[in-house]
């Protein structure tokens, strides 16, 4: 089942749990808007390329719409509008005053130069400057892209507009980006899972931790677990898998990564299967990499007792069904990751305020919102028992 979907399914479940109006209910589905636009660049040896991007805009009800601009070769209009449509329940999961949108480029950004992916962003922007804005559409980073690339697009679009800083977050700290942001979505899904396992009378210490993904998301994940106490047992990326039955070193692992770019050969664990990863026992197993991993293929193999969704819908709709029948608890991704878009909301308010917070602050503040969150969640499942249903082992 494809990203959009699996989407549109879990929605029009949850919609009839809800008891909303059909026409409401298409309404949500259908985006405001969806923008595919031709890219063409001259390269550094003087050819002619062309790539297709995107942006959906899905909804503006709640405030100016949200979301990352991915660069990555599998990026097509059904998987934005799944993420677009995510990212509106996103915010509106953790209350900010944003709406849903998405973005991307079909392209390989490991094949492009530095200079070859600066002229993309700009010509992108220029594209769509005038469909997006500080009060309109916010993009930020997400898959292939990061600070440097906000950074083009926040240039691109000024020329055109005028020194907007508050047009794109996780942009460079010298340029309006805000402390604590590169770590944020990480740290938002370590706060989401200690408030689950709260809930189950338990904590992360003592724990043993199974993390698919490496990358950002994982690898803040890891660190901020192990520092809690947390055991991380296996871990994988796209180079390969590692695992260590009495707790990786992540500190040392993060260094043999950046040294070789690679989790192989590392010395403090020993090589294992990556498919085997999401079946490996374990207490907790948090996917942070791609979507659908989780699938009705594996499902009945998996043995951890929870899932933290630090991914955009790596379970898909028939994984939940079979993870419900073995207990297993599933922290949903429009909770669990929601930590990113919470900062960015912080990055967006310092640039609008021309008032920058301490990083102290900004992870204070992204606790209380994550801690509220879920609070506010459990209020409402326990006045709507059902309300969950549509994925039955969310929340037991």
């Amino acid at each position: 089942m494809n990203a959009l979907a699996a989407t549109n399914r879990n929605f029009r479940r949850a919609s009839r749990i809800l008891g909303l109006d059909s026409k409401l209910e298409k309404s949500l589905l259908i985006p405001f808007r969806e923008i595919k636009v031709e890219c063409t660049i001259p390269k550094d040896d003087g050819s002619l390329a062309t790539y297709v991007g995107f942006r959906v805009q899905h909804d503006n009800a709640r405030g100016p719409m949200k979301g990352g601009i991915r660069y990555h070769p599998e990026v097509d209009p059904d998987e934005v509008n799944a993420l677009a449509q995510l990212m509106t329940w996103k915010t509106a999961v953790v209350d900010i005053p944003y709406g849903g949108a998405k973005g991307g480029i079909g392209c390989t950004p490991k094949d492009l130069s530095m200079s070859e992916l600066e002229r993309l962003t700009r010509v992108f922007t220029q594209k769509i400057h005038d469909l997006i804005g500080t009060h309109t559409d916010v993009p930020a980073p997400d898959m292939g892209t990061n600070a440097q690339t906000m950074a083009w697009i926040l240039d691109e679009y000024s020329k055109f507009h005028g020194h907007s800083p508050a047009v794109v977050t996780g942009k460079p700290i010298a340029l309006g980006g805000s402390l604590g942001r590169e770590a944020a979505t990480g740290r938002g899904v370590v706060f989401a899972t200690e408030a689950l396992l709260a809930q189950h009378g338990k904590s992360i210490k003592g724990l043993t931790f199974v993390i698919q993904g490496f990358g950002n998301v994982g690898s803040w994940v890891a660190r901020l677990i192990g520092e809690r106490g947390g055991k991380i047992i296996a871990v994988s990326d796209v180079t390969g898998a590692v695992k260590n039955q009495n707790g990786l070193d992540i500190v040392d692992l993060l260094r043999h990564k950046e040294e070789t770019g690679c989790l192989t050969n590392f010395s403090g664990g020993d090589h294992m299967d990556p498919n085997e990863l999401l079946t490996h026992e374990c207490d907790v197993l948090i996917p942070c990499a791609l979507g659908g991993v989780l699938n009705k293929e594996n499902a009945a193999d998996v043995k951890a007792k929870f899932i933290i969704e630090a991914a955009n819908h790596p379970t898909d709709p028939e994984a939940d069904e079979i993870l419900s029948k073995k207990g297993v608890v599933i922290l949903p991704d429009i909770y669990a990751n929601a930590g990113g878009v919470t900062v960015s909301y912080f990055e967006w308010v310092q640039n609008i305020q021309g008032f920058m917070w301490e990083e102290e602050k900004v992870n204070n503040e992204l606790q209380k919102y994550m801690t509220k969150a879920f609070i506010t969640l459990r209020q409402c499942v326990n006045r709507t028992t059902a309300v969950f249903e549509w994925e039955p082992s969310h929340w037991q």
